[in-house]
Parts: structure tokens; sequence; C-alpha cells
């Protein structure tokens, strides 16, 4: 059985209005990259302010 770690995905408008903030389950950190970088082309989203954070606080995918 493979652990899966819970990541934190959070995405706002240049105004500061929250657009997303969901949890998602990855295997590791590389693997989380990639989900989060699907979830915000999936919602049209990923030129807007985001991040995904590690269950440890590591800042694993960024964009302002």
């Amino acid at each position: 059985m493979i652990h899966m770690d819970l990541y934190k995905i959070t995405s706002f408008k240049p105004t500061g209005e929250l657009v997303v903030d969901e949890n998602f389950e990855a295997e590791n950190d590389d693997v989380a990259k990639t989900i989060g970088e699907q979830k915000l082309q999936e919602l049209g989203i990923a030129e807007t302010t985001h991040r995904v954070v590690s269950p440890r606080g590591k800042l694993i995918l960024f964009h302002v």
C-alpha cells in the first residue's frame, strides 16, 4: 500500500479574493506538483497567483 500525503492548493485573484482552497492526496512532492499543475489548468487559473504546499509546510509550486 502506497502512503499518500495531504497537500493544499490555493489560488487568488489580483484583488486577493480566494479562488481555490482545497486539499488533495499525492504520494510525494513531485506527484503533488504535477497534480497541482493539472488542477490549475483544468480550472483555467494557471496564470493566477497560486501555491501548492506539502503537509510539512514545504512550498511545492508557486506562481505570482
